[in-house]
Formats: C-alpha cells, sequence, structure tokens
C-alpha cells in the first residue's frame, strides 16, 4: 500500500472519531506552559494512529504533537508527522474549521501528505511529484502577481509593525485557526498565501507543505531557508507559503 493511500484512510479514520466527539460533552484541559488545549478526543485519535501507523510500517519513525517525543524517531529515514486535531480550540468551540494533518518525511523532506476537515468534507492530499488534489480532484494555485491587497492568511498579531524588520506589508488579513487548512487555502487558490511568524511545529504545517508544493506555492521559513522535517527541536522559525512572486514580496519586508 502506497504512504499516501495509507494516510487518506487513516485520515478519514480519524475525521469518524473526531466527530463522535464534535459538539458533544466533550473532556478538555489546557496543557500548560503555553500549550494551548487539549481534549479526549486528539488523544484518542492519537493513539488510533500510532497503533495503525507502527503496525503498518514498523520502521518508521513517529512525531505527535500528543506523544511524548522519542529521540529514537532521529535516526529513521522515514518518519510519520501528526497532529491528530490542527485547531483544537476550534474543535472544543463546537466550530467547522478544524483538520486532522499528517505527513510522511523522508530524509527530511515530505513525500505523502494528507489534510482532512471531517465537518467541512473536505480532504486534501498529495504525493511527491503527482500535484495537489482535493476531494480526489486536482488543484493547483494560478497565482496572484500583486503583493498589495494580496490576500494572506494570518492572525491578528502577526501583522503588527515590530514582527517586520520594515514595515507590514500592505496585505489583506484572513484568518482561519487550523495551521493546515490556511496551507491547503492558499493550494487551493482561495487565498494567496499565508504566514506565521512565531516558532512553528513541524506537525502543525508538515501536510500543509506538500501539499502547496504539489500545487504551485512556495514554502520557507521567515529566513526564506526550505524547512528539513524531523529536526531534533520539531520546530521552524516561523512559515510562509505563498504564491511565488506574492511570497517574494513577503520576504522583502521581512
Amino acid at each position: 500500500m502506497p504512504d499516501l493511500t495509507l494516510l487518506t484512510d487513516a485520515a478519514l479514520a480519524s475525521g469518524e472519531i473526531a466527530m463522535r466527539f464534535w459538539r458533544k460533552d466533550l473532556h478538555a484541559w489546557d496543557k500548560g506552559g503555553g500549550q494551548g488545549p487539549v481534549s479526549e478526543a486528539d488523544l484518542a485519535i492519537d493513539k488510533m494512529l500510532c497503533t495503525e501507523f507502527g503496525a503498518a510500517r514498523p520502521d518508521y519513525g513517529w512525531l505527535s504533537e500528543e506523544t511524548d517525543d522519542d529521540p529514537a524517531r532521529l535516526a529513521c529515514e522515514n518518519v510519520f508527522i501528526v497532529d491528530p486535531i490542527d485547531g483544537t480550540r476550534s474543535f472544543i468551540n463546537g466550530h467547522e474549521n478544524f483538520s486532522v494533518s499528517m505527513a510522511v518525511a523522508k530524509a527530511g523532506e515530505v513525500t505523502a501528505a494528507v489534510v482532512h476537515l471531517p465537518a467541512k468534507g473536505l480532504t486534501y492530499a498529495a504525493a511527491k511529484g503527482e500535484g495537489a488534489t482535493l476531494n480526489g480532484e486536482p488543484i493547483r494555485h494560478n497565482g496572484n502577481t500583486e503583493i498589495r491587497g494580496a490576500r494572506i492568511l494570518a492572525s491578528g498579531s502577526q501583522t503588527k509593525s515590530e514582527m517586520w524588520v520594515k514595515r507590514p506589508p500592505p496585505i489583506e488579513r484572513h484568518f482561519r485557526s487550523s495551521l493546515a487548512y490556511r496551507m491547503c487555502l492558499v493550494a487551493q487558490g482561495r487565498f494567496d498565501g499565508m504566514l506565521t511568524l512565531r516558532p512553528t511545529w513541524e506537525w502543525d504545517v508538515a501536510g500543509g507543505d506538500l501539499i502547496c508544493r504539489e500545487a504551485g506555492v512556495s514554502v520557507t521559513m521567515r529566513n526564506g531557508q526550505v524547512p528539513k522535517y524531523n529536526s531534533a527541536t520539531a520546530c521552524f522559525d516561523g512559515l510562509i507559503a505563498a504564491t511565488p512572486v506574492i511570497h517574494t514580496g513577503l520576504l522583502d519586508h521581512l
């Protein structure tokens, strides 16, 4: 079974678990240390995925937001990178903009990825060199060529002047709670880019990374370097995903 098929089947199964908890009497709590909330649904999905992926690919490493990190993954050529629910706060509040995000990275590069939004019935997927899809249909961003007025997905704090070396770019800001979903919306062509200038966990963006690239979207850290996955810290110095011209314009302002 190809990795993409394995991920797709697992994402749909994860979505079924999520929907059993969504808008129900859900047990949730704050993880502390600024890590944000977690729910019993996150942990149920994490447990299922760890078991299923471990059985299907015992030689692959495992990196998940909801599992204590095992440094043994660093010795693995291939690793699963998983966020059981990206946008947990949105999920807890009964909103639709949460996703299940998962990827396989080989030697630091994502080779297969799926981002599934069960409440919206959306499944984004990509395999390296095979293009990106939404619900099985190809997607590709045609590309905006003007930074002024570009529609960028970002939180409000990302457009404050102190976040930029020059000045905030003249963009039109929009927001969605899930970083993975933001990236997929860019890949789909609904927005021109997304950015987060804060430290960014690998599991938040691994799935969206490949889907963007396969749709013709440029993806780098805020310093312009291409992210490499399965690092010791599992964290990047921010992330920018945008059509090539917009991507260059955002970097120019940094």
